[in-house]
């Protein structure tokens, strides 16, 4: 965030704050963001892509830039969330993927894993995947689908809801993994949302794998791109937004 106010604030000639729909732990990517800020400052849309990304670190681009009313926010607009994480289950660590991608060395039961997770569907409190330091002022999220499936010699676990939790996804992950590996059984994932207590969930799993994909808007914003579908080793994309 630091990064994109000091390169717009550049283009603006004026300080810049932004607002992003989200925010992501540490180690987590973001294929796809969307900001907004206003300002009084008249530039060409292409000045907010093409000379803010001149201002950016290698590891962050500007992908689109659109004006929008005073009637759009980028956090409070968004109507759901997507998230992918995506886990390797093999007895070697990741090399060239190392930080792009979660690791377990332990075989995972990958149908086992999506049956469990279905438990989640739906509205519920998610006080057991809460990390400790949430802020969120509800528990109550809809979870709209997720779903766990092998691409090549990779897991991948899609996560659809309106909001999430501090770690939600991460603890999720984590209850996951010890499903595939048999450590609980896949019904569990339900006593585990129905006792809403964190202390009896696994461990939270590592940031490495998990991915910001996708920010739903209403249909009058009209953005040009609210979602990227991401694999491992993908550069982080980022959509802006402007109000003049």
């Amino acid at each position: 965030q630091g990064a994109l106010e000091r390169a717009c604030t550049q283009i603006a000639d004026a300080p810049i704050s932004v607002v992003a729909a989200g925010r992501t732990d540490t180690g987590v990517h973001a294929a796809l963001q969307i900001v907004h800020f206003s300002t009084a400052t008249v530039r060409p849309l292409t000045a907010w892509v093409r000379g803010v990304n001149a201002h950016l670190p290698a590891s962050i681009a500007v992908r689109w830039a659109v004006t929008v009313g005073e009637d759009f926010h980028a956090r409070f607009s968004a109507i759901s969330r997507r998230y992918t994480y995506w886990l390797i289950d093999r007895d070697a660590r990741p090399g060239l993927n190392a930080g792009r991608v979660g690791w377990t060395h332990l075989p995972m039961d990958v149908d086992a894993m999506h049956d469990a997770a279905q438990a989640l569907v739906g509205t519920h409190d998610f006080s057991a995947f809460r990390a400790a330091q949430c802020q969120a002022k509800s528990p109550i999220k809809t979870m709209h689908a997720i779903s766990v499936k092998r691409v090549a010699e990779y897991i991948r676990i899609d996560v659809h809801a309106n909001a999430f939790l501090h770690h939600m996804v991460r603890n999720i992950v984590g209850a996951l993994v010890y499903v595939g590996a048999g450590k609980i059984p896949a019904a569990q994932m339900k006593h585990f949302l129905d006792n809403i207590d964190r202390k009896n969930v696994p461990p939270t799993f590592a940031p490495d794998g998990l991915y910001l994909c996708g920010i739903e808007y209403p249909p009058q914003f009209a953005l040009p791109e609210s979602y990227v579908d991401t694999s491992p080793g993908a550069n982080p994309l980022c959509g802006l937004k402007i109000l003049l």
